[in-house]
């Protein structure tokens, strides 16, 4: 309660942040904004976060959408769009929250040209029929996006960053969940 969001070592004092805009991906981040509103409702200047198809929060600040997993689709691609739109608005006195969680990668296709997605599509059932391991598929698709592989939070420079990451992988790699896009 009050002016400061403290997470970890990092504390933010609210009064000083101009714009607070809360973005994520992944299975659990309809609940993890819904939670997040919680906190600091009333500081979120505007959000968005994409979830798999059935797990809806419905946040009230906070839009949420839904996308194709495990296999990535147009809901998908336009939501990543958006979400991206939103993050390189951030100025260097704003505060960006990223909420990841497993699933993440899938629900944010952004394919670097030439890449489509179609190609994105057919490459992620070729990976999953052949038993790719979420390690291997994580590493593929990081290296085919503009968004993972820390992509996302470079998009929000110059703003201050905080990522809330729930893990899905054994070992909780961050670079492996939702492929790193923090």
């Amino acid at each position: 309660e009050g002016p400061f969001l403290s997470a970890g070592p990092a504390t933010f004092d609210l009064s000083k942040i101009n714009r607070l805009l809360v973005v994520g991906a992944g299975k659990a981040s309809g609940a993890m904004a819904a939670a997040l509103e919680d906190l600091v409702g009333d500081r979120i200047s505007d959000g968005l976060v994409v979830v798999k198809e059935g797990h809806r929060a419905n946040p009230k600040r906070i839009r949420e959408v839904e996308a194709g997993h495990p296999i990535p689709d147009e809901r998908g691609l336009a939501a990543a769009r958006d979400l991206l739109d939103l993050v390189r608005s951030a100025d260097h006195d704003d505060l960006v929250i990223f909420l990841v969680s497993g699933g993440g990668s899938a629900l944010l296709p952004a394919p670097v040209p030439p890449i489509t997605l179609p190609e994105k599509q057919t490459l992620t059932r070729l990976l999953l029929e052949a038993g790719a391991t979420i390690n291997e598929l994580n590493a593929v698709r990081k290296h085919c996006s503009g968004i993972k592989g820390g992509r996302l939070a470079q998009a929000a420079a110059p703003a201050s960053a905080l990522s809330l990451i729930l893990s899905d992988v054994i070992g909780d790699p961050l670079d492996v969940i939702a492929s790193g896009p923090t």
